[in-house]
């Protein structure tokens, strides 16, 4: 008698134990391809499955980062406000800088 074929998407194991993949075959998503451990210390996001204390973690970071960037920016912009100049007995003086569309 001749056993019909077992389909591989039912989930059963027939008595020859655990089903090898196909050599084909890769698993989806950026856990498949071959990367460095650089990259995945710099994006762990992409290798970790989502969870609440991953997304935490990059929310924080993410949030200092752009708190620091413009923290940066308004320190630069302050200090372009002043500048010093000098008058025509040679004495130095700081003043503010004003545009001439004002």
């Amino acid at each position: 008698m001749v056993s019909p074929p077992q389909d591989s998407g039912s989930g059963s194991s027939g008595g020859s134990g655990a089903q090898q993949p196909d050599s084909s075959y890769r698993s989806p998503g950026l856990r498949g391809i071959t990367t460095t451990s650089l990259f995945r210390a710099v994006n762990p996001e992409l290798f970790i499955r989502p969870n609440k204390a991953v997304m935490a973690m990059g929310l924080l970071s993410l949030t200092l980062c752009v708190g620091y960037i413009g923290y940066l920016h308004a320190i630069r912009e302050s200090d372009q406000t002043l500048y010093e100049a000098v008058d025509s007995d040679g004495e130095r003086y700081m003043r503010r800088k004003t545009s001439r569309w004002d």
